[in-house]
């Protein structure tokens, strides 16, 4: 416990330190871009067994009882699409590693001049190549980092930014409760749109997870945006999600 304690001391600094700002870039990164994550509203940060858990938490690669993998596509309104690859797996003696790639194409647009004269088309594309790596920090303890480069184009126009992502993940022996936090998207930009250098969407999140005793349900709360100046400290808890998952059988999830 006193290992957990340190950990969760050291993410509050980084969030502190890193306020998130006004005006950020890269907010497709927000984005859930599974179903799973979708369907429980974000919250994720507790959940096992999931490769895209490496995109909330990287310490929930820990959990992994097997090499695994995921793939999905969403078709959004008008002409957005967004995607995502994710797999890890662990090596023995030194611990599970994960990799993925995240984006959004957001379409065709008509590119004009001041005058409203057509001049042709443009597109426009965000995608996020991420790596990370997990291990046990003491008895039911994960912790995991994760590095990830960014790649925004608007036209031919590119940004482009690298940043980490860092958790842990507590089982607490002798229950079906979990308790996590990560703080992602902490760095900088490493090129910039036009010369305005612009904020990540930093986001620090701490969220719990039980399965109720008696019940197939899986029962989860996280807190987002934690880092976040407000007037008030409570009013940093105004930002959360509930997410329940029920098993209706070995291979089928609602």
């Amino acid at each position: 416990m006193k290992g957990i304690g340190i950990v969760l001391v050291i993410l509050l600094v980084f969030a502190q330190i890193a306020l998130a700002g006004s005006n950020t870039v890269y907010n497709f990164l927000r984005n859930d871009f599974n179903a799973r994550a979708a369907a429980l509203a974000g919250s994720f940060v507790t959940i096992e067994n999931d490769p895209n858990v490496l995109f909330y938490n990287p310490a929930g690669l820990g959990t992994l009882a097997q090499p695994s993998g995921s793939v999905g596509f969403f078709k959004q309104v008008l002409d957005i699409n967004s995607g995502y690859v994710s797999y890890a797996q662990e090596f023995e003696g030194i611990g599970q590693f994960g990799v993925g790639v995240q984006y959004t194409n957001y379409g065709s647009f008509t590119e004009t001049d001041e005058a409203d004269n057509t001049l042709g088309s443009f597109n426009a594309a965000d995608i996020a190549f991420t790596a990370g790596y997990s291990n046990i920090l003491d008895e039911g303890l994960y912790y995991g980092v994760a590095v990830k480069f960014i790649n925004s184009s608007i036209a031919d126009v590119h940004s482009s930014g690298l940043a980490a992502d860092a958790g842990i993940l507590y089982r607490v022996p002798d229950t079906k409760l979990n308790v996590g936090a990560s703080i992602r998207n902490l760095g900088g930009q490493l090129s910039t749109y036009a010369g305005a250098r612009e904020d990540l969407p930093l986001d620090f999140t701490i969220g719990a997870s039980i399965v109720p005793r008696g019940l197939p349900l899986l029962l989860n709360v996280d807190f987002h945006r934690l880092n976040e100046s407000t007037d008030k400290f409570s009013d940093r808890f105004r930002s959360f999600t509930v997410g329940g998952e029920f098993t209706l059988s070995k291979y089928v999830q609602l």
